[in-house]
């Protein structure tokens, strides 16, 4: 089964996905939110046309950890999330995600543009989440 990866963002939805095995992340492509309804339809059917196990959803800290009005936000879209798709949905810490992406991009030579942001942030969230279980059964 593979995973979904996603970098919330309150006009934006950047999607990841992970191979079959669970081992590499790659941008999918950026859903531009028009509700919560619609955000969970778009998602639902890319989970049915992936064969998705579980999503991961970035979660928002302050550098100090603790939970913030944006933490409190994906809580709850991440619950309502679950309970739409049917499927596990995990908060995985996205510490400086964008911060990176605008960096990655920067660095190939390519325009930064926002919106492209958006997907390659959740591919370092889910990469990261990967990361941290390879080798480890899956939960």
């Amino acid at each position: 089964m593979r995973t979904l990866g996603l970098d919330l963002g309150r006009r934006r939805v950047g999607v990841a996905i992970s191979d079959p095995m669970g081992l590499f992340a790659r941008e999918l492509q950026v859903i531009m939110r028009s509700s919560k309804e619609g955000d969970f339809a778009a998602l639902k059917e890319l989970v049915q046309e992936w064969k998705v196990g579980r999503v991961i959803v970035g979660y928002p800290r302050s550098l100090s950890g603790e939970r913030g009005g944006e933490a409190r936000w994906v809580e709850r879209y991440a619950q309502e999330l679950e309970g739409a798709l049917g499927l596990p949905v995990v908060l995985w810490d996205e510490w400086l995600s964008t911060v990176q992406a605008e960096r990655e991009v920067r660095e190939s030579g390519r325009r930064v543009r926002r919106k492209e942001l958006h997907a390659r942030a959740a591919a370092i969230i889910l990469q990261d989440y990967l990361d941290s279980h390879s080798g480890s059964a899956q939960e």
